[in-house]
């Protein structure tokens, strides 16, 4: 039974269990060629369909009916949908949040530390930068056919394409360990930045696939946590790996293939368990949202269409540009920390890693406070715009105290900025996934973390150009500029919760049938949806 057939037909609650609803079948429309249901089996007994009518439908829409539970006489079938959570979940999530850790870790470990990396391969500053720039020009290009092969091929392949390349990119760079390889290293970060396309955009549909309504937003928090952990640890470790040694070429080299080969090794072990652990999706689906869509791409289905389809919608494109606004900011501020503090203070290396450190572990906290908020109060524009706004004053306040040569100081306004600035990153995803139901959830994450690294790379060379021609406060006023902007257009974005509100529809039992030929009838990209929903907008609490 398709989805769009499934959101028209009258449903009622079963007492038995929270999570099953008992659906009543109405007369299937005439072309109606349907994909089978994920776990749904044909069946005979009490609640058998008349045979004449059995002959009308073609053979694949027979296979699609649900199991008979509790029908009446030899009425029109009733069939179970059922609903459950599994604990394999988790281990799809740790998997998923440790190599994605890896890779953001692999992503800052050059930026954090570029005086060491430029005195040993010879190169200047913007070459060292460019290591990570790489990771943000690689991801636009990439991000359709990544995304089209999420949806085509699933969760299990992308998550391979992620992990395999991830560890591939590792080894390559336990070659580059030598002052005139510097051209290798390159290479390996750019195998990296491929597999980071195949990792970004998979949170909200781990968090989707595999968790249920009260929870998905959570999960979606923690599976972005992995990769704000890495850019924490990447802070943090290779300024005490690779301590700054410029008398000694030959003791760095040995620091910097420490830290190379001992990346190699999580990474290789990660792969093994990626290949062990991930699923394309539960024998059951977690939740009703999930359970109406098609567990595959229907024939119907265009990938071409669903990107038109979210473009046409203005709330989804005053968000890409938000969040494409925020989320560069903290690219471009990720980037150039170390030039930041190195130039306000002398000798600091290991110190503005501790600061970067700070910067994430406070938005890693703020990261899951705002997924347990979401889960609870589902209020995604007012939790959006309150963080947004409150990353704009944390970024103005750091900006001017960045200079007072009290670098404690330094500490807890870093803490603050980053709270609110990485704690929006899972946000703007789930944000994304409600306004934009029931298109593919990898398709919206994809766009958005494109548009953020479209904005990344805008912001960083041009921050990196005023931070070295003038000074970090002029590079940083120029990020308040942006910030404020995008605060404007996210108090503009409409918000339908339109995923919430059909969990909430078929919770509490209020969906209702349209006519078999209804002239309303809406169909979104081979999903058809029924007119009488109203989706309902966020209040606030």
């Amino acid at each position: 039974m398709v989805a769009g057939e499934l959101v028209q037909e009258h449903l009622r609650a079963d007492t038995g269990e929270l999570d099953d609803i008992a659906v009543s079948r109405k007369t299937p429309e005439p072309e109606g060629a349907a994909d089978p249901m994920y776990g749904a089996a044909p069946t005979g007994g009490a609640g058998e369909t008349d045979p004449e009518r059995e002959k009308e439908l073609q053979p694949d829409e027979r296979e699609a009916m649900l199991p008979n539970e509790g029908g009446e006489g030899g009425g029109g079938g009733e069939a179970k949908l059922e609903t459950k959570l599994y604990l394999r979940r988790f281990a799809v999530l740790a998997v998923f949040s440790l190599y994605s850790l890896v890779n953001a870790f692999q992503w800052i470990q050059y930026s954090i530390i570029a005086n060491v990396f430029t005195r040993y391969y010879g190169v200047t500053n913007g070459m060292v930068d460019w290591l990570s720039i790489v990771y943000m020009i690689a991801y636009v290009p990439l991000i359709f056919p990544a995304t089209w092969l999420l949806d085509r091929k699933g969760l299990r392949l992308t998550a391979l394409l992620g992990a395999g390349l991830n560890c591939a990119g590792a080894w390559l760079k336990c070659a580059s360990v030598s002052p005139g390889l510097f051209g290798v290293t390159v290479a390996a970060q750019v195998v990296c930045s491929v597999a980071q396309v195949f990792i970004l955009g998979l949170p909200s549909r781990v968090a989707s696939v595999w968790f249920g309504p009260r929870e998905v937003s959570t999960a979606c928090a923690a599976a972005v946590l992995g990769n704000q952990l890495g850019t924490a640890i990447g802070f943090l470790l290779p300024p005490v790996l690779v301590p700054n040694t410029p008398d000694d070429d030959e003791l760095t080299g040995h620091n910097i293939s420490i830290m190379f080969y001992g990346t190699a090794a999580v990474s290789t072990a990660l792969f093994l368990l990626t290949v062990i652990v991930f699923k394309d999706r539960p024998l059951l689906p977690p939740s009703h949202a999930q359970a109406v869509l098609p567990d595959s791409p229907t024939a119907e289905y265009s990938y071409k269409q669903s990107i038109v389809n979210l473009m046409k919608n203005k709330a989804f494109v005053l968000l890409l540009i938000s969040y494409g606004i925020m989320t560069g900011s903290f690219y471009s501020v990720s980037t150039l920390l170390n030039q930041m503090i190195m130039a306000c203070y002398e000798h600091q290396e290991l110190n503005a890693g501790r600061i970067g450190l700070t910067l994430v572990v406070a938005g890693m906290v703020g990261s899951i406070l705002c997924g347990v908020w979401l889960d609870h109060t589902k209020t995604y524009k007012m939790t959006t715009l309150t963080v947004y706004v409150l990353s704009f004053l944390g970024m103005v306040v750091f900006t001017f105290t960045l200079k007072l040569d009290n670098i404690i100081l330094v500490f807890f306004t870093a803490g603050a900025l980053g709270f609110f600035m990485t704690g929006y990153l899972p946000l703007g995803f789930e944000f994304g996934v409600e306004i934009t139901y029931p298109e593919s959830e990898g398709t919206s994450s994809g766009l958005l973390n494109a548009f953020a690294q479209l904005f990344g790379i805008i912001f960083t060379l041009i921050q990196g150009k005023l931070t070295t021609d003038y000074s970090p406060r002029i590079g940083n006023i120029f990020l308040c500029a942006w910030i404020f902007l995008g605060i404007l257009l996210t108090a503009l974005i409409k918000s339908e919760l339109k995923r919430h509100n059909m969990n909430m529809e078929v919770d509490n039992n209020h969906m209702k049938a349209p006519p078999a030929e209804c002239p309303g009838e809406t169909k979104t990209n081979g999903v058809k949806l029924e007119p009488s929903i109203s989706f309902s907008r966020e209040t606030s609490l």
